[in-house]
């Protein structure tokens, strides 16, 4: 079993705007379940996509297994079977010998950005970049699956 062990922050938007940055890729993706339980997600990058389940959380850790799946079978689930669906430009980042993704939301989520950071252990410490703003780990309202049904607008 895959497990994903992440945390997740809200960034600064001044210090963000501020930083010098690679350029980012826009992501496409669509919930066929939002379920806390088991949310499956279906992910389109501009070269890869990919189908994703995931486990519910505990502390930041969840149960996790990514697929990459043909790019047009990825756009045929997210069209017939996807509930939910949502858009963001993601930027990596390296810092203090980790990487960071920063995603930048749109639609109806433009404004929110958030930065994610994969660790080995939930104990694992690692240096915090000025652009963080906020510790979100476990926040359900900014869960990806539950942007697509509360939107950050609303």
């Amino acid at each position: 079993m895959g497990i994903e062990i992440e945390r997740k922050y809200l960034v600064d938007r001044e210090k963000w705007e501020a930083l010098k940055k690679p350029a980012g890729v826009l992501y496409r993706q669509g919930y066929i379940s939002t379920n806390p339980e088991k949310t499956i997600r279906v992910r389109i990058t501009p070269d890869h996509s990919y189908l994703t389940i995931k486990g519910p959380n505990t502390g930041a850790s969840r149960s996790e297994f990514e697929y990459e799946i043909p790019i047009k079978d990825a756009e045929e689930l997210l069209t017939q079977f996807a509930e939910t669906e949502l858009s963001k430009t993601r930027y990596t980042i390296e810092f203090g010998g980790k990487i960071w993704e920063v995603d930048e939301f749109s639609g109806d989520n433009i404004g929110l950005i958030t930065a994610e950071i994969e660790l080995q252990s939930e104990v694992e410490t690692f240096p915090i970049p000025d652009w963080i703003k906020e510790d979100v780990t476990g926040q359900e309202k900014y869960y990806n699956s539950n942007l697509t049904l509360r939107p950050f607008n609303d």
